[in-house]
């Protein structure tokens, strides 16, 4: 069967801007485009999509899953099998937690008395998958140093955090590279320093993850839709002018 866009955006509940964004980095690319430039999907990209969808639910960044897919070793149904079992893990994980929610109610209620022991049953900080990211694409040193900066952050500076975030929201209409919009990133990027460490180089990078990462563009469009693709542009001009 072969299907519009919006036929397939209707069927999978992905939106079509999700749909046009897996195509540009080449994660899902349509069986056909035509000469009006309208994409055309087969069963063959439902499929690769489904895929694509079970990764995310496991919370592997975009990036991740085209390097996993594109493997010339990529096995369906070995992926889809690892990502069941991985599912059923988490789903344990969730059911203790919710227990311990449970139990902390009636604990409330005066129907039970917890231990401290069992008020932290079903917690695991013991993995933190967007650290290990963190690390592979900037180093040991600066993860480890963002990491001290943060412990020290205060309620202010969560709220300094959300305050650029929303004024940036508020110009997001203009052009990435205008005074307003420069003068923004700016004050963005002298924050960023102040719990990071962040080169012009990095920062254009880490702007590359507000539109490649849904992680990301999710978090920062929450301010405003499309604030993280105007971040993204007006940071690649910031870093640019910095480089220059």
């Amino acid at each position: 069967m072969m299907m519009k866009v919006k036929e397939m955006a209707e069927l999978s509940g992905v939106s079509v801007r999700t749909l046009h964004h897996y195509d540009d980095i080449g994660l899902l690319v349509p069986e056909e485009v035509t000469e009006a430039g309208y994409r055309i999907y087969s069963d063959k990209n439902l499929e690769v999509l489904q895929q694509i969808l079970f990764f995310k639910e496991l919370g592997l960044p975009l990036e991740k899953i085209k390097e996993i897919m594109h493997n010339p070793s990529f096995d369906r149904r070995e992926a889809l099998l690892m990502q069941r079992d991985t599912l059923y893990s988490k789903r344990e994980r969730l059911d203790e937690v919710i227990r311990t929610i449970e139990k902390t109610i009636q604990e409330l209620k005066g129907e039970i008395q917890m231990s401290n022991r069992e008020k932290f049953t079903g917690f695991d900080f013991g993995h933190n998958p967007y650290e290990e990211e963190a690390r592979e694409r900037w180093g040991d040193q600066v993860v480890d140093e963002s990491e001290e900066k943060v412990k020290k952050m205060t309620g202010y500076d969560q709220e300094k955090f959300n305050e650029i975030f929303r004024e940036l929201a508020l110009i997001r209409g203009v052009s990435p590279e205008s005074e307003i919009a420069q003068e923004k990133i700016d004050i963005w990027y002298h924050y960023l320093n102040e719990v990071g460490n962040y080169s012009p180089h990095a920062f254009e990078g880490l702007g590359h993850m507000y539109v490649n990462d849904e992680r990301f563009t999710e978090n920062i469009d929450q301010f405003g839709e499309g604030l993280a693709e105007f971040m993204y542009n007006a940071m690649s001009v910031y870093a640019e002018r910095k480089k220059n």
